[in-house]
């Protein structure tokens, strides 16, 4: 099979490609490489993914912006893949309030001249999307929820599930942005006949993450502790999110691209469900443990139309892929830690 991952230089993506490229397929990953540049960084990141994967055989690497329209149908012209798996995007909450107009180019726009060259190149190609639970917006906030000592939990139901509404709410412009990419992917599925699945994902963390305060906030906290550095928590850390190995998550991407029956733009929450969830303050308490160290903690305000609980319901998943998570936050909050601290100079500001 020939594999398009676009935004492969990034941590989904770099996983995505390293798995199908050990699979025996052939994979172009395509980059602009702009992720760092984007967050304020001056430090690497995703450069070290890119380097990563030219050592591993069957992946083909192509710096390119899916932005530009023409040139995402002269690759895929090409290359003719069978399979695009699309995690390219915008991924900042704050840096789509500060660039709307940036977010929306890259999130709505860039998904469309994915999803259109492959429909004009090969109409019985697959697309995988890598969507956000935050198209559902501020609605998940008027979910009841039960406090504990160090927790959020939601009061009557384990989680949310497809069917919960995105309409008629507040999203910032990341949420509507993503929404966009993930209603064409629907309906491209529904007008072309184009097989597709969108994955709306909570926390996705693992090795070769690259955390910023806005973005990757698992891996964020782990470099700080690694700098015995502040972090600051915005509200008062018994947030919660379930949170998924990026190891499960390629295993789902796989599931779908398997299944004997057709899929029209079928859509999956996925992400650790009820049994695989944390707060902030559990996950200090897990670094405490694990690095052998205590940071400052500063506390902030909390931040506009932030998700007091978001955990998904993965039924749908569960059921239709024969799929589940198999990697506890415990377990994979040690992982992550442990590869930080074995490439420390990635850190180093």
């Amino acid at each position: 099979m020939k594999i398009i991952v676009t935004g492969g230089a990034g941590m989904i993506g770099s996983h995505c490609a390293e798995h199908f490229a050990k699979k025996k397929h052939d994979v172009l990953v395509l980059d602009n490489l702009l992720r760092s540049s984007i967050f304020g960084s001056k430090s690497k990141s995703v450069e070290y993914n890119w380097r990563y994967l030219e050592k591993i055989p069957k992946v083909k690497l192509l710096r390119k912006d899916i932005c530009d329209r023409d040139e995402m149908m002269r690759v895929f012209k090409r290359e003719a893949p069978d399979l695009v798996i699309h995690t390219a995007g915008q991924p900042g909450v704050k840096y789509s309030l500060e660039h709307p107009l940036e977010d929306y180019e890259i999130n709505a726009t860039g998904t469309i001249n994915v999803l259109e060259a492959l429909r004009k190149v090969n109409k019985k190609g697959m697309f995988i999307l890598t969507s956000t639970n935050k198209v559902y917006g501020n609605n998940v906030n008027h979910v009841a929820l039960k406090a504990w000592p160090k927790r959020y939990t939601f009061k009557s139901i384990k989680g949310i599930d497809e069917r919960f509404s995105i309409d008629l709410t507040g999203h910032t412009p990341y949420g509507v942005s993503k929404l966009t990419g993930d209603l064409y992917t629907q309906d491209y599925a529904q007008i072309f006949d184009l097989k597709s699945a969108i994955f709306r994902m909570s926390c996705i963390y693992g090795t070769r993450q690259f955390g910023f305060e806005d973005q990757g906030w698992l891996a964020w906290f782990a470099i700080r502790f690694l700098q015995n550095k502040p972090v600051t928590i915005y509200g008062d850390g018994r947030q919660v999110r379930d949170v998924l190995w990026v190891d499960d998550l390629i295993k789902a991407f796989e599931a779908f691209t398997s299944r004997d029956f057709r899929y029209k733009g079928e859509v999956f929450n996925i992400g650790g469900s009820y049994k695989n969830t944390i707060s902030l303050l559990e996950l200090i308490e897990i670094l405490e443990k694990t690095s052998g160290r205590k940071i400052q903690i500063q506390y902030g305000p909390w931040r506009q139309f932030d998700q007091k609980v978001y955990i998904s319901d993965i039924t749908k998943a569960q059921k239709l892929l024969h799929w589940k998570p198999t990697v506890s936050p415990k377990e994979g909050v040690k992982r992550l830690y442990q590869w930080v601290e074995q490439n420390r100079a990635l850190f180093r500001q």
